[in-house]
């Protein structure tokens, strides 16, 4: 048995982990109409039982008629497709795991043809869906009320089902990203602003969140400063950018702020080795999530490479040093846990020289 930090417990209020892996949101198109099915539940079921301390769902679309942005992938809402989420959650917690959906609406990025409306056109903070390109509904006050109501609906809905907390999606490029990045939000009301207030969408959806599930149940932010529609954007330059951007998510009531980035071990600012979870830890105090590549010796998509790139597992003794030293408290796996979904307990007995490594085909797979 190893003494990683990896596999020591940890604790947030009501919030009790087995240990510091978290399985990353990854999305599947596997729940043909929307629902989670059976094969749904067995590949959490799986990951659970293979040692995984918390599992993030796949993105979750609330329930706004512009929120899905792909086929076949789960909501989270109607009777139907939670009562198939209650059923994954069940699972999970059979085999002594946590779970949490992540909330997901991907705003500008929608494109017609997609259910349950495939009228509906992608929802924009300022009708852009890429800098300078202007293809898509500027959404009006209404439809921000709209989308804030479908989040806190869909967290209430989270805990009524039996979920352990909930993580909303605020990265890569998806609606409350678009907010969040001035490429992307050019309104001068109350919406759109300077960097700190261009968080005020986010910030709704946190104390909506917070108004219907209670003090006690936890809320993921997850955020990134690059961008599907551009990989080099930054919404932060500097620390100072950070700590400000920060602090009135923090103050809307952020438990746990899950720092994305494609790469764990690259430091976010000049003249410091911090990543950019290890930042967001120094400059809020807050429990912080690290992701990206862990485990695997490449990215999952390079710059100018069409497609997902393919990877082999590498040492985990870099990671392991930086969460010792409280860089940052959680760790997202993704890939690897995808090709391997007993890599915690695998890590866990030394058998690190038996996990796969990663391919693209696995990516068609649900298993």
């Amino acid at each position: 048995m190893t003494a990683s930090p990896l596999f020591e417990h940890y604790d947030l209020g009501n919030l009790h982990l087995d240990n510091r892996i978290v399985m990353a949101p990854m999305t599947r198109s596997y729940s043909p109409g929307n629902v989670p099915n059976a094969k749904n539940i067995e590949y959490y079921r799986r990951r659970a039982a293979g040692g995984v301390g918390l599992i993030i769902t796949e993105g979750t679309c609330v329930g706004h008629k512009a929120a899905s942005g792909y086929p076949n992938v789960p909501f989270f809402y109607g009777v139907d497709a939670l009562k198939g989420w209650k059923k994954v959650a069940e699972a999970v917690h059979a085999e002594g795991g946590k779970i949490m959906p992540q909330l997901w609406h991907v705003g500008a990025v929608r494109k017609p043809g997609i259910e349950p409306d495939p009228e509906v056109p992608g929802h924009g903070p300022s009708g852009l869906v890429a800098r300078g390109k202007k293809r898509c509904h500027e959404m009006t006050e209404q439809d921000i009320e709209d989308v804030i109501e479908a989040f806190a609906q869909a967290a209430e809905d989270a805990k009524r089902i039996g979920f352990d907390g909930v993580e909303v999606h605020g990265a890569h490029g998806y609606i409350i990203d678009q907010f969040f990045w001035d490429a992307l939000n050019e309104r001068t009301d109350k919406w759109g602003g300077d960097l700190v207030k261009r968080t005020r969408f986010a910030v709704e959806i946190i104390k909506a969140i917070r108004e219907r599930v209670g003090a006690d149940f936890p809320i993921i932010l997850r955020w990134s400063q690059w961008k599907q529609q551009e990989y080099s954007a930054r919404l932060a330059e500097t620390p100072e950018d950070l700590a400000a951007f920060l602090k009135p998510l923090v103050d809307a009531g952020v438990d746990i702020f899950h720092c994305s980035t494609r790469r764990f071990w690259e430091p976010e600012f000049d003249g410091s080795d911090l990543n950019l979870a290890g930042w967001v830890k120094k400059l809020t105090g807050k429990p912080t999530i690290t992701v990206g590549s862990v485990g695997l010796d490449a990215a999952f998509t390079e710059e100018g490479q069409v497609g997902f790139s393919e990877a082999s597992p590498v040492s985990l003794e870099g990671l392991e040093k930086r969460l010792a030293a409280g860089e940052f408290d959680l760790v997202a796996v993704g890939r690897a846990l995808i090709a391997n979904p007993d890599w915690a307990s695998q890590i866990r007995d030394g058998k690190s020289t038996e996990l796969k490594p990663y391919t693209k085909d696995m990516l068609t797979q649900l298993v």
